[in-house]
């Protein structure tokens, strides 16, 4: 009478929950099995006592059947028990096959996905040295160090000096501008709207260009 769930076989994946019910299932047949030892103890006569008397009869003083039903059930439930804890064995070590093998894909896709933005980001033509708080800058989420690498119009291969990056925010008040940055060596975009705040300009960010 093997015990086990239909996930720890076949194709199926296993799941935590396939093991939880394993183990209750072991639990329920460690209980089972105190259980009928229990009864032997009663009984006075454990898993080897005698059942015969020195006659060669069935002793008067104990309950023969309900002794060889309980020395029977032990039995079984102990092979039970060995093969249920084999499935849980089994179930585990699926369950952290595939969680070390989630992981080592997902390091190797994040080392991908990093080697592609390196391959393939233009180097910065300014750098973001000031943002000012409660300024439309700060509000599109633009920082301290930012690397810009476009700019509305803006990018590397036109960018000339600071007066391509003012002309396009004196043309779009009002407007949002899509800003792209390199921070932390990963690609940030954002839609920056120049306009009137409380503080000078019409970003509340200072930008210097990076001399190469």
């Amino acid at each position: 009478m093997k015990m086990t769930v239909e996930a720890t076989s076949g194709n199926s994946e296993t799941t935590m929950e396939d093991v939880k019910s394993l183990m209750k299932k072991k639990d329920d047949i460690e209980e089972q099995i105190k259980a009928y030892y229990d009864v032997l103890e009663d009984q006075g006569v454990g898993v080897e006592g005698p059942l015969i008397d020195e006659e060669g009869f069935p002793r008067a003083d104990v309950n023969v059947y309900q002794i060889r039903t309980a020395r029977h059930s032990i039995s079984c439930l102990q092979n039970d028990h060995k093969s249920i804890m084999a499935d849980i064995e089994e179930a585990l070590h699926k369950l952290h096959a595939r969680e070390k093998a989630k992981r080592v894909h997902d390091e190797v896709e994040a080392q991908g996905e990093a080697m592609d933005q390196q391959v393939t980001l233009p180097p910065p033509f300014a750098l973001v040295d000031a943002v000012t708080q409660g300024s439309p800058a700060s509000g599109a989420g633009l920082r301290v160090g930012d690397e810009v690498i476009e700019f509305g119009s803006v990018n590397t291969g036109n960018f000339q000096n600071l007066q391509n990056i003012a002309a396009v925010v004196q043309h779009s008040e009002g407007k949002p501008l899509r800003i792209s940055v390199i921070r932390d060596e990963q690609k940030v975009q954002m839609s920056l709207t120049p306009q009137r705040w409380s503080g000078r300009g019409l970003l509340g960010c200072n930008i210097v260009p990076i001399r190469r």
